[in-house]
């Protein structure tokens, strides 16, 4: 919705053509066309009935965004290219299907974080930053308190990677550090109630039921106290694409520790290193103790550093900038 509402402000209309969209959420200048349908062949006969309406409607649009769907790409590129409307996919994922390799030929521009969170190359990839919300987050001190407290966020899916995080506290116990770890997510499918209880019996195994809690979902408004009240954000998630809860811990002012490579361009060049190999709790549990060593000021400076390269590069209005320069057929500078 916040992506919405951004290019909303910078065009004369958005039509969004959807399943459903709740009450009251749309701008004034965006309308709304369900294409919900009971099968997946209805639903795309409602697509291409829904988008033809409005490709033939003058003026006609600049360009259709397919989000995240590759096959909302797909369906578009027939109709819209012949009449001089770009089609723009956005993809951020680590997952590679025939669809995707499909949509990235059928679409003027795929836009992405970096031209590497798409799992493949392609000469139409453009990076252009993730599109984070950043006044939703405030940027509040490193709290006062000796205790490390590391937050971790996201689904139970073992590509998260927790277990990595929840030894490296168990090494950083038996060394001494006082560093507690809370994480929160879904476990909604089965892959991840059962990679949650195996995490949970890690838990109990090692003993450090004090030191790890393996919270449930919340809600999106608990996320800024969370952050707020953490030392550092932590995050194992597979190379691919960058999760986007890095970024808004950055935009909360807070240090994060991270394995994805895609996060260099954010992190590299601060002291102390803030990336390890993925898996590798040992190194995890070095980044976390460098950190831990640093006071209070010298962690607000990184946070502080962090929060200003995510306004620069990774905020929703930077994103919906660049979207509309491609739209327009502009060449945008790219992060990658």
């Amino acid at each position: 919705m916040a992506k919405i509402a951004a290019l909303a402000t910078r065009v004369d209309e958005v039509v969004v053509l959807a399943d459903s969209v709740a009450a009251g959420t749309l701008p004034g200048n965006c309308r709304f066309r369900s294409f919900a349908s009971g099968s997946r062949l209805g639903r795309g006969l409602r697509f291409e009935q829904a988008l033809a309406s409005e490709l033939f409607r003058r003026p006609r649009p600049a360009a259709v965004i397919a989000h995240m769907c590759p096959i909302y790409a797909v369906l578009a590129a027939p109709l819209a290219r012949p009449l001089g409307t770009r089609v723009l996919l956005w993809y951020a994922h680590w997952n590679r299907t025939r669809m995707l390799d499909a949509a990235v030929r059928a679409s003027t521009v795929v836009i992405s974080v970096d031209r590497r969170s798409v799992p493949l190359t392609s000469a139409n990839v453009v990076g252009i930053g993730h599109g984070i919300e950043v006044s939703d987050f405030d940027c509040a001190p490193a709290p006062p308190s000796e205790t490390v407290e590391l937050v971790a966020l996201g689904r139970y899916s073992a590509a998260k990677g927790i277990e990595t995080m929840v030894r490296a506290v168990a090494r950083l116990r038996s060394d001494g550090l006082d560093v507690r770890l809370r994480v929160h997510g879904t476990s909604s499918v089965p892959d991840e109630a059962a990679n949650l209880a195996r995490l949970r019996l890690l838990v109990t195994e090692l003993a450090i039921e004090d030191r790890v809690k393996l919270g449930g979902p919340l809600p999106r408004t608990a996320i800024p106290h969370l952050l707020a009240g953490s030392t550092a954000l932590v995050n194992n998630m597979r190379p691919g694409a960058p999760d986007k809860v890095v970024y808004e811990a950055c935009a909360a002012c807070r240090p994060v520790i991270v394995s994805n490579p895609l996060f260099d361009e954010l992190l590299d060049d601060l002291r102390p290193p803030l990336r390890f190999a993925l898996d590798d709790s040992e190194e995890l549990a070095a980044r976390i103790t460098s950190l831990a060593a640093l006071d209070a000021d010298a962690r607000n400076r990184i946070g502080a550093t962090l929060r200003e390269r995510v306004l620069a590069r990774h905020s929703v209005d930077s994103w919906a900038d660049a979207v509309v320069e491609i739209a327009a057929g502009g060449s945008p500078n790219t992060i990658r």
